[in-house]
């Protein structure tokens, strides 16, 4: 499945050359940079990834957030993903190695949509680019799009046993 972004990504950036050899060659460079500029954070937070689900014992995690944690679970995992802030090219693998502790696909759904749509922390500044009312409304929105994927996904993978 891989194989078939690679021959896409080749085959867009040859049509690319083909169009516009300048734009082309800049829009890698731009590309470039960006990615040298981004990799020690990158770095940085998976490192930091690592040490924290190495450190995390798996019972806790399991009682926090796993298979019998249910509805209490699914609360903490959109909980905490209201308040954290990271990329999702460090969320992904974070609930990927979730999902290998036994943690079920509803509580990683609420988590996802929690992180990448609410964001507490981000709240000032949200505020002085939106407004108050439109940040309310827009976070409140996500908090209910999470748990309504939540329990769709809890329904489509059959977990809704684990919910209840």
């Amino acid at each position: 499945m891989n194989w078939i972004l690679w021959i896409g990504t080749a085959v867009a950036l040859g049509v690319s050359l083909i169009r516009s050899r300048e734009k082309t060659f800049a829009a890698v460079k731009t590309a470039m940079r960006r990615m040298w500029n981004i990799s020690p954070l990158f770095l940085l937070v998976m490192a930091l990834f690592a040490i924290s689900i190495t450190l995390i014992p798996e019972s806790f995690i399991s009682k926090a957030i796993g298979t019998d944690s249910g509805l209490g679970g699914l609360v903490m995992a959109i909980g905490v993903g209201s308040v954290a802030m990271m990329p999702g090219f460090i969320a992904f693998p974070l609930c990927g190695a979730l999902l290998s502790q036994g943690v079920p696909y509803y509580i990683l759904a609420g988590f996802t949509l929690a992180l990448m749509n609410v964001g507490f922390v981000t709240l000032p500044i949200q505020i002085q680019y939106l407004g108050f009312k439109v940040v309310i409304v827009r976070n409140l929105i996500g908090i209910l799009a999470a748990v309504l994927v939540a329990v769709v996904v809890a329904f489509a993978f059959g977990e809704v046993n684990l919910l209840w």
